[in-house]
């Protein structure tokens, strides 16, 4: 039945003269956060499920990419996992879930904790081994994130740190990319998604989140609004969103998905 009134509702937007949908009507193109594309994808195999004359095609490349592509005409929705800017406000954001970001290292390495100050200083290599911090006698690995990445502005913002400011030894891309280098190096430190590492690490991933002030990275402490570095994931357009990227950004924000969002180790929004 909902398969049905989603059909019917296509329909009534794009005419019923036009061999029931255009061929250029029934795609969707979705480019930008890595963090947001494994969700959107879920949701869009589910979408597909439902209305298999549409497809919906997901591609990555960060949260800068989602946004230049919509305002270039490139994508019909950019995925961003941050606010928008100032310079990004004549654009429109539909909240689809919230997220954070933590600190991630070695699930074999010996520090428990680090406290704000001792990650700015592994960051700016004014520590550069682990028994400055409490651990084994060993050299730092630096994880850092591209330039363009959402998860980078955000771990810099809270850190109060410039991206000149950050000395890494690795550069990565996606959260996945992420937990792999530090699963795979005992001394390598990185930050990505909360939701990523606590999948992660409970799927028995050599990685373990570490606290920020005190505070347990899970979705459990975003959920109540406890984690401070919290960020909403975000479907962007260049305008009010109309016809099939209305129906597809409203059935992303529906209860009918959060199961989705909770199996993506992320909060659904409260609606």
């Amino acid at each position: 039945m909902k398969a049905l009134i989603i059909l019917i509702f296509i329909i009534l937007i794009f005419g019923c003269d036009n061999a029931s949908v255009k061929n250029e009507s029934q795609k969707l193109i979705l480019t930008g956060s890595s963090t947001v594309a494994p969700l959107v994808s879920e949701i869009a195999k589910r979408f597909e499920k439902e209305n298999p004359r549409i497809r919906i095609d997901v591609q990555t490349g960060g949260s800068s990419r989602g946004i230049a592509d919509v305002r270039k005409g490139i994508s019909n929705i950019g995925m961003a996992s941050r606010a928008l800017k100032e310079s990004e406000k004549e654009l429109f954001s539909f909240k689809i879930a919230q997220d954070g970001v933590c600190v991630i290292i070695n699930s074999a390495n010996n520090v428990s904790e680090l406290t704000n100050e001792q990650i700015v200083n592994i960051y700016t290599k004014k520590v550069t081994n682990w028994k400055e911090v409490g651990g084994d006698d060993a050299e730092i690995t630096v994880v850092n994130k591209a330039e363009g990445r959402s998860t980078l502005e955000i771990f810099a913002k809270y850190f109060q740190l410039k991206n000149t400011d950050i000395k890494p030894d690795i550069i990565i891309g996606d959260n996945e990319q992420g937990v792999k280098t530090v699963a795979g190096d005992k001394y390598a430190i990185g930050y990505v998604s909360i939701g990523t590492a606590e999948y992660n690490h409970q799927h028995g991933v050599a990685v373990k989140l570490l606290q920020c002030n005190g505070i347990e990275a899970s979705t459990a402490t975003l959920s109540e609004g406890l984690f401070p570095i919290s960020r909403p994931l975000n479907l962007v357009t260049t305008s009010q969103a109309e016809g099939l990227n209305k129906i597809f950004i409203d059935y992303c924000q529906s209860k009918d998905v959060y199961d989705l969002i909770k199996s993506q180790y992320f909060v659904p929004p409260k609606n």
